[in-house]
């Protein structure tokens, strides 16, 4: 069963689509994933990021069933109940002052929404990203992507006034420098480029992933993100702060930026944002939004109902359930386990993040990424029965993103199986 539905995929599925495994799934529940076989898997992904409280969890589930009853979709003909409530909801677990919503379908959708209001609102129009920061594939959010020049291939020429600096990676610093005695030439190469390239008063926006993404799973140095916020603040540039990966709980906080304790002036959201139903959102301050006048954008799908009821009983679980506390305690315990494994093991290069969004750097003996043994120790992860992805510009580095309901039991099962795996074909310290 499971080849034939593969078989039938790659007849009618665009080549385009890359799935990371082979898996078909019949049907999944918290952490657990069936396939049509009846083999069964513990998902250390979410769906990237995504099924945050688990696959299918009840309370959702029961949300959403209950909203298909009532209303499916309003298409902005008439206002809906669901996306008043989770508007209201969102005020609660934002940052101070961001209070005001535009709801979409996705990430993508979010950060296209956030780069015309920044645009809009400040009437300039140069964009600074950072580069290894993955934004979306739309012609937009792609124009800012850069963690793989391959999403870019042959899409050329993209957004115009785009300029981006390095994202600051410790591990590997882009400029070639020590990380004990940086002086932070990453922001200097920044503010240079405010010198050479663009003016600051040219510029709408900066965005930034509080943590990376798709790009490799790095935290940057609190200074880093805190001088930003600054500068942003200094010069009229408004701080985007891309959530859509880190954000509803990913981290142990709400959102990423709570970790650095700065406040940015647009947040987007999405995948986790409801439990796997399509939305996204930008948030802001209802002075920026207001800058924003009637039509300059819209939806027809944003703002589902059905996904507005699904999101509100997501945030209510996590609350209700204590998952925020969950994953900074279960994630502050695999941290610890896989800083042990390091020393155990040579091609554990760096393990580093932050709840239940942590890194595993993979390397050579020359510290070169090493992405043929990541490959080999997921493959054998997925043989027995956990299911991992990668991520990275070389993807040599394996994300540890279970859902936030994990326990420690579960967590020590899955370590035990990735270290078994890396026993297996790494060479030990």
């Amino acid at each position: 069963m499971n080849d034939e539905v593969i078989k039938k995929a790659r007849e009618f599925l665009t080549p385009a689509l890359v799935f990371h495994t082979e898996i078909v799934v019949k049907k999944a529940r918290g952490l657990m994933v069936e396939d049509v076989d009846g083999k069964t898997y513990m998902d250390f992904t979410s769906g990237l990021a995504t099924t945050n409280i688990g696959h299918c969890p009840p309370s959702v589930v029961e949300a959403a069933k209950a909203q298909l009853d009532r209303l499916i979709h309003t298409g902005c003909i008439y206002y809906s109940e669901p996306a008043v409530e989770l508007a209201e909801k969102l005020t609660r677990i934002t940052p101070d002052g961001i209070d005001t919503f535009f709801f979409s379908n996705s990430g993508t959708e979010a950060v296209e929404g956030a780069l015309k209001l920044a645009r809009f609102a400040t009437g300039r129009q140069g964009i600074i990203a950072f580069t290894r920061c993955f934004h979306g594939r739309t012609l937009g959010a792609l124009s800012l992507t850069s963690s793989s020049a391959r999403y870019r291939r042959n899409y050329h020429p993209l957004l115009p006034s785009v300029f981006h600096s390095p994202y600051p990676y410790c591990y590997r610093c882009p400029l070639g420098q020590d990380p004990t005695t940086c002086s932070m030439e990453c922001f200097d190469y920044l503010e240079n480029l405010l010198k050479h390239l663009i003016t600051p008063r040219e510029v709408a926006c900066v965005i930034m992933e509080p943590v990376l993404g798709e790009g490799g799973y790095v935290v940057p140095p609190r200074d880093f993100v805190k001088r930003l916020r600054k500068l942003c603040t200094d010069n009229g540039i408004l701080f985007i702060a891309d959530e859509v990966q880190t954000g509803f709980g990913r981290t142990g906080r709400w959102f990423a930026c709570e970790h650095f304790e700065v406040v940015p002036d647009i947040i987007t959201m999405a995948k986790a944002i409801a439990s796997g139903l399509p939305l996204g959102a930008l948030a802001s301050t209802r002075e920026l939004m207001k800058k924003w006048s009637p039509g300059a954008h819209g939806t027809t799908f944003g703002g589902n109902p059905v996904s507005c009821a699904a999101s509100s009983a997501t945030i209510d679980t996590i609350e209700k359930e204590g998952l925020l506390e969950n994953a900074r305690t279960v994630g502050d315990f695999a941290l610890a386990k896989l800083k042990n494994m390091q020393k155990k093991y040579l091609p554990i290069g760096d393990v580093r993040g932050l709840g239940l969004m942590i890194g595993v750097e993979f390397v050579k003996e020359d510290r070169s990424p090493d992405a043929g043994l990541l490959e080999k120790v997921l493959k054998r992860c997925l043989e027995k029965g956990l299911i991992l992805v990668e991520c990275g510009d070389d993807k040599n580095v394996f994300r540890l993103m279970p859902p936030l309901t994990v326990k420690k039991a579960e967590m020590e099962k899955a370590l035990t199986i990735f270290e078994a795996a890396v026993g297996a074909l790494g060479a030990i310290a």
